[in-house]
């Protein structure tokens, strides 16, 4: 494997984590019927922003490349 299939292979990896993480913690959101301290909301948000933006700038390196 050369370095761009592997460089490939981890940008779609880390995407894809990224993305299923999201959804675990929306669907034990929903588990829990949405219930938390005001503390745990602002790290899901905060957890969740931050794994978008994430996201988000390794699809646009990836684009740019």
């Amino acid at each position: 494997m050369d370095k761009t299939s592997i460089y490939t292979l981890l940008t779609y990896l880390a995407t894809a984590g990224n993305i299923l993480f999201v959804l675990w913690m929306l669907f034990n959101g929903m588990d829990e019927g949405w219930k938390a301290t005001p503390y745990q909301i602002m790290s899901y948000v905060g957890l969740t922003f931050l794994l978008a933006l994430n996201t988000y700038l390794i699809l646009r390196k990836d684009r740019s490349a």
